[in-house]
């Protein structure tokens, strides 16, 4: 518990843990640590029951302003929030994108009727959300979107190919950005549009990954319909709506990541101890490193936790995410040089990984997904340290 948090934070705390280690247990006891990077196949039904069982006690949506369903906590709160949740070892939540992507968006930008809509159901965890940024050729450069949208007879048909598309098997509806101005191009023309998926058009294709397990998925749009009016912000304005939902996919809840961050670094720290790797002076240093690393995250990630209050983070946010990312590549390559050449070996057929494999290939992803590392470094080069722009070819 930090010794600085004023009464009603230490209060808050105490409340969020009591009620974690009272609901975490009976019923919902086997839900513990279930899901997560690589796991996400899990016990998909029951992290589902979990979540709608915290909706019910009103532990959904805890940043989210009381009139929308939230608990109005602050930012300070919040991250006690995301910490105890982690410490507790809760299973990793299926309505992460509808909570802390698409909802904050629909509360800064959408209209009131798309609040009253879209943000009760998200709320009680009855409709789930993906994310349709990424194609074949706008992954890093997303402002190369080329999935179209044409108004026609009070709908929005929409075809073209995202890829990547994270739940998108799960997911009730998703938010798009389409190309709507025919001729435009880059970050012009561009508009952000919400598109249920389970609908004739629709075809989603998972792609199997390296850890064995299929997240990620390709969702291709065949003249799929959503209503004229459900559109947030105005024609043209996607660019601007997009970005602003990937700031507040780098805010708060990433506390609670760095908390798990902690265990898996405490994983590979007593991996070293009982195999004697510790012994070896690189590999105690990059340990060193790899904790000291932990704490210089936490303390940027607070830092950065300002723009949060303010409302929607700045470009200052992709110091987090360049950050966190680096970190736990190198953390997953450095638990597989702890292993040496165990590491080479599955626990079972086919393909059965212990934690340690499943880091190293899961967080191959990490310096990609969310913003490449590339692009994080001209985010921060260009829009917050005013230096002049990359030269494109």
């Amino acid at each position: 518990m930090n010794q600085n948090e004023s009464p009603a934070d230490r209060a808050f705390r105490a409340e969020v843990r009591d009620w974690l280690q009272r609901n975490l247990s009976g019923e919902f006891a086997h839900a513990r640590g279930l899901g997560g990077p690589g796991r996400e196949h899990e016990a998909f039904e029951e992290r589902l029951a979990w979540e709608r069982h915290m909706a019910a006690a009103g532990w959904t949506c805890v940043g989210w302003p009381e009139e929308h369903g939230g608990r109005g906590a602050t930012v300070e709160q919040q991250v006690i929030f995301h910490e105890e949740y982690a410490l507790a070892d809760g299973p990793a939540r299926v309505n992460h994108i509808g909570e802390n992507l698409l909802g904050p968006t629909i509360i800064a930008f959408g209209t009131d009727e798309q609040r009253a809509r879209f943000l009760p159901p998200i709320v009680a965890v009855e409709e789930l959300w993906c994310q349709g940024y990424s194609e074949p050729d706008a992954g890093s450069d997303l402002a190369n979107v080329q999935t179209c949208a044409e108004l026609a007879g009070g709908h929005w048909l929409v075809s073209g190919q995202k890829v990547w598309t994270s739940l998108a098997l799960e997911a009730d509806w998703c938010f798009a950005v389409c190309r709507t101005e025919p001729g435009s191009s880059r970050h012009k023309g561009l508009s952000y549009l919400l598109v249920p998926m389970k609908q004739d058009g629709v075809d989603i294709r998972p792609i199997i990954q390296l850890t064995g397990t299929s997240e990620f998925n390709e969702v291709f749009f065949d003249g799929a319909r959503t209503g004229a009016g459900n559109i947030v912000g105005a024609p043209g304005e996607g660019w601007k709506i997009a970005m602003a939902t990937l700031g507040f996919e780098r805010g708060v809840a990433t506390l609670g990541q760095q908390v798990g961050f902690r265990r898996e670094f405490e994983s590979v720290a007593d991996l070293a101890r009982r195999t004697g790797a510790i012994g070896d002076p690189l590999l105690r240093d990059r340990l060193t490193r790899a904790y000291m690393g932990l704490e210089i995250m936490r303390l940027n990630a607070v830092r950065t936790m300002a723009g949060v209050a303010a409302g929607a983070p700045g470009p200052e946010s992709s110091i987090s995410k360049l950050v966190w990312g680096t970190w736990h590549r190198e953390l997953g390559e450095l638990a597989m040089d702890v292993l040496g050449a165990a590491g080479m070996v599955a626990d079972g057929e086919p393909y059965d990984l212990n934690d340690w494999q499943r880091l190293f290939l899961f967080s191959r992803s990490d310096t990609i997904y969310a913003g490449s590392n590339e692009i994080q470094r001209n985010i921060i080069a260009e829009r917050v340290l005013g230096l002049p722009r990359e030269v494109r070819g």
